[in-house]
């Protein structure tokens, strides 16, 4: 039996204007669909969001689908 183990890249972002559990739902929905995202923790209380995902994702493409959201990431 052969393991696979793959490392993934934790990247953290601020938004801005989430206010509610929609706004956890919406901004991790449009970041989930990214290519080779895994995983998506957003602190509505820090404004915080950690994307966990295969490779280093831009900072474009993820400011896009923040946007998506109704949202704006902070830079």
């Amino acid at each position: 039996m052969t393991t696979t183990v793959v490392a993934t890249v934790a990247q953290q972002f601020t938004v801005t204007g989430m206010t509610c559990s929609h706004c956890e739902r919406a901004v991790t929905a449009e970041l989930s669909k990214l290519d080779g995202v895994t995983r998506v923790a957003v602190d509505i209380a820090t404004g915080t969001v950690i994307t966990e995902s295969v490779d280093t994702l831009p900072v474009d493409a993820v400011a896009a689908a923040v946007d998506e959201a109704g949202y704006e990431l902070t830079r």
